[in-house]
């Protein structure tokens, strides 16, 4: 897009279906890989990724170049796939459906990166849930708690 100039830094954050601690730390800096490399071959910036067992968190650089609904989608069919090929779990795998995202100024760009490079510390304290819980009221996103997350069936 000739004269198209934006500065959009964008937050989300996802976890695997019912929260499933199934993120192994063995495979999890691969998973990571993949996903950058898929966000890059869409045109974006990935500028940290990281997670735990039960969530991922990616920070990255937008282009206006296709709706964020549409990248995570992709995002999550694309990495699941590959989880599923490399057998990485025992179960069928799947993301949780939906996502939280949340925009942030070129000033919090250091801040947010050094918060997803430190997630395994930050969670020695810190539940998933309080912390996406923290995240919506923080950015003052309406939400129901009982729809937060889909219960284990």
């Amino acid at each position: 897009m000739a004269n198209t100039y934006t500065q959009i830094h964008i937050h989300v954050v996802f976890a695997p279906k019912y929260r499933r601690a199934c993120l192994k730390k063995s495979w999890r800096p691969q998973l990571c890989k993949y996903i950058t490399g898929i966000l890059q071959n869409y045109g974006h910036k990935m500028l940290q990724i990281n997670g735990v067992e039960d969530h991922l968190h990616m920070f990255f650089g937008m282009r206006p170049t296709q709706s964020l609904s549409k990248l995570i989608q992709q995002i999550k069919e694309d990495s699941s796939k590959w989880i599923k090929e490399n057998k990485f779990t025992s179960h069928p795998f799947n993301w949780q459906e939906g996502f939280g995202a949340f925009s942030h100024s070129r000033s919090q760009v250091p801040i947010v990166i050094n918060y997803i490079k430190h997630q395994e510390r930050h969670h020695a304290t810190k539940t998933f849930k309080e912390e996406y819980v923290e995240m919506l009221t923080k950015f003052e996103v309406d939400f129901e708690e009982a729809y937060i997350f889909k219960p284990m069936v």
